[in-house]
């Protein structure tokens, strides 16, 4: 939505816009189930298919985006999906719409693929055609399949586009990552609940891995390994070409209960997430430690306001070296 155009040629939401957006529309993505039953309910609707049937989320999306396509989005983006009939990730990038057309797919269909999670959300299938009337047809579910922390992506694919001399993209070295400037939004999660254990787990079948006190241990599993080795690898890498303070990665392990669900979007619930979000501005920038599979803070390395303002600053001040060159 941030890189989409307006009908003025303008992003279709600012920043700002992010959190009234969510308080508006997840209460309707998301409808809970209320009562003394909701549990056996809940648990009905994921045997028997999605929780959600996503009706909300295509109308909402497929309004706002109408026929915009990839190549119209006002900077570049990379996103990631999965395809379940072929079985491989399929990545979305603005960069490849003229050389792999069949890509260049409307912004609809691409953002509700890539937010089709397993058990909550319906897989989605649509087909597009390149220059030669050649169709593709794409079975795709959520991106987090692939590419959970979807940075080591974002950095290959703007790798690849340095290789090949994108016009776009500033002249560099494809490995001087002094050059690069990468910040990283997490979820959050409640790794510091450690809720399960091997004691546990040894006892569980099938079902019990898929469905465990209103979590989903399986996917919560895979999906924070992706997380993590994405995050160490980026660092190990930053670090090892003397760029680590070019790399910023923002996440909270320190969620507990409802705050660390995917769907809950009772006003409390999102009301207490955007708490979250203000409190995480003012703690300090922090990596991971995969000994102790925790984030810890970064000595002398501020807040992450002051890491954000940071990295702010650098932007701006390339923007306007690059247009000075321009003229």
């Amino acid at each position: 939505m941030l890189a989409a155009p307006n009908k003025d040629k303008r992003p279709f939401y600012a920043a700002k816009d992010i959190v009234p957006f969510y308080r508006e529309h997840s209460p309707k993505i998301f409808p809970q189930s209320g009562g003394p039953f909701a549990g056996v309910i809940n648990l009905a609707k994921m045997l028997k298919g999605p929780k959600y049937d996503g009706e909300y989320l295509h109308k909402l999306i497929k309004g706002l985006l109408g026929g915009t396509r990839l190549h119209d989005t006002l900077t570049a983006v990379v996103i990631p999906t999965f395809d379940i009939k072929r079985l491989q990730p399929v990545i979305f990038s603005s960069y490849e719409t003229k050389s792999r057309p069949h890509l260049d797919a409307e912004l609809a269909d691409i953002c509700i693929s890539t937010s089709a999670a397993p058990t909550f959300l319906p897989a989605h299938t649509f087909k597009n055609k390149d220059a030669q009337n050649n169709e593709r047809e794409f079975n795709l579910i959520d991106g987090g399949i692939a590419a959970n922390n979807p940075t080591l992506v974002a950095i290959g694919e703007v790798t690849k586009q340095v290789v090949m001399k994108h016009e776009d993209l500033f002249p560099i070295k494809p490995m001087e990552y002094g050059r690069f400037l990468v910040i990283s939004l997490g979820t959050g999660n409640a790794k510091n609940e450690e809720k399960y254990n091997a004691k546990m787990a040894a006892k569980w079948g099938l079902l019990s891995w898929l469905t465990h006190n209103n979590s989903t241990p399986i996917v919560e599993a895979y999906n924070q390994a992706s997380a993590d080795m994405v995050d160490l690898h980026n660092f190990v890498v930053f670090k090892a070409l003397h760029s680590d303070d070019k790399y910023l990665r923002i996440q909270d392990d320190t969620l507990t209960g409802s705050l660390a669900s995917v769907d809950i979007a009772t006003k409390e619930n999102l009301e207490g997430l955007v708490k979250v979000g203000e409190r995480l501005l003012e703690k300090p920038t922090s990596r991971i430690n995969l000994d102790k599979g925790v984030y810890e803070p970064i000595e002398k390395g501020g807040t992450n306001k002051e890491a954000l303002r940071r990295f702010a600053k650098i932007l701006s001040d390339e923007r306007r070296f690059r247009q000075s060159n321009v003229k």
